[in-house]
């Protein structure tokens, strides 16, 4: 799931087998199952039901990095299966959710700050660290419009050695997935893109190219 590796039938395989032993795993364990079944786009009922009545049996032992993953989870669901998300988990427990997965502090790169400048400079306005209502930061955002830009560096991203190139790990895939559910057009800002840009000419064309009309 982290790698975001596509490979449906091996991933539908490991989920079954995983969802049939769900007594032998711990909290986090069972948040990782979630993390991964949101990634691997995973709808089976059964599954995801069994999932969640095992997440409720262990409940209190759960730590913020687990609640930010079911959080995630939450999301996933909402975008298929809304009725789960409020036959299991009740408002305080989403509410205990979201707050886990918000908590961790901002960050913003410089790279992050050279792209809203440059954005600036050609007259896109625009929100710095935008949360939406569901939680998701956006590194750039325009909320009236419904335009997400994110700016990624290196950690969003595995090398693929055999294509020579860089991919979209599995968080940075699913978040995508998720922002586009929730109605929000994405575009992304590469850092390997960003830095074969040499002068400010071809970063504003650059831009342009990306934004096109929307500027």
């Amino acid at each position: 799931a982290t790698a975001g590796v596509e490979a449906p039938q091996l991933f539908e395989a490991i989920a079954a087998e995983a969802v049939s032993r769900l007594n032998e795993f711990d909290s986090q364990g069972l948040a990782n199952i979630a993390w991964a079944l949101a990634c691997f786009n995973c709808l089976d009922l059964m599954s995801v039901e069994a999932l969640l009545r095992r997440l409720a049996e262990v409940s209190a032992a759960l730590c913020d990095v687990s609640l930010s993953q079911l959080h995630q989870f939450v999301l996933f669901l909402r975008m298929n299966h809304a009725e789960l998300v409020s036959r299991y988990l009740s408002a305080s427990e989403l509410a205990r959710l979201r707050m886990a997965f918000t908590s961790s502090p901002v960050r913003p790169s410089s790279f992050q700050r050279e792209v809203s400048a440059a954005l600036g400079q050609l007259g896109w306005t625009h929100e710095f660290e935008h949360v939406t209502e569901d939680g998701l930061s956006l590194d750039l955002a325009q909320s009236s419009s419904r335009l997400a830009i994110e700016v990624d560096g290196p950690s969003h991203y595995l090398r693929n050695p055999a294509r020579g190139c860089w991919v979209e790990n599995g968080a940075t895939r699913l978040k995508s997935r998720l922002l586009r559910g929730l109605g929000w057009k994405v575009t992304r800002i590469p850092f390997f893109e960003w830095d074969s840009l040499t002068t400010e000419t071809a970063k504003r064309t650059y831009l342009e190219g990306k934004l096109g009309s929307r500027l």
